[in-house]
């Protein structure tokens, strides 16, 4: 899984404020376009979200799958795969947040294998369709708090 799509933007609330949109799961489909349903299963001891079962409709990728995360205070979460779907065998990702001024600039990087075989470059594509809308969803929900 080395190829990664990365994107970048800056959200006008602080890194607690985008960590809480990001940890509000249930939330999901209401900002983040191609998630249908995404369900806690486990939680931490901090008591933020372990490991989540989502439902993704991004077109040519439409799966259940469940992901496993790691939580670094208000910095950074990263997740992969803990039970795969039957189209994604692999997916790795993680947000990076960094203080901007009064704002906050994130970093989603994403990374997908499929167990279909499917051209790089529409894989790519996806990939990058689903970051980007992550990201302004995530700015639009988290500026709106």
């Amino acid at each position: 899984m080395a190829d990664r799509t990365t994107s970048s933007i800056t959200v006008d609330a602080d890194r607690a404020g985008v960590m809480a949109v990001i940890a509000d799961f249930p939330a999901y489909p209401e900002w983040a376009g191609q998630v249908k349903s995404a369900e806690i299963l486990t939680t931490g001891a901090d008591g933020r979200p372990e490991t989540v079962r989502f439902v993704l409709d991004a077109g040519v990728i439409s799966d259940t799958y469940t992901l496993g995360y790691t939580w670094h205070d208000d910095e950074s979460v990263s997740w992969r795969v803990v039970e795969p779907g039957k189209m994604i065998s692999e997916l790795a990702g993680s947000y990076l947040l960094a203080g901007s001024g009064s704002g906050t600039d994130v970093t989603y990087e994403l990374a997908v294998d499929l167990k279909v075989p499917m051209i790089g470059m529409i894989k790519r594509k996806a990939e990058k369709v689903i970051v980007d809308t992550a990201l302004k969803g995530l700015k639009k929900r988290a500026e709106g708090r």
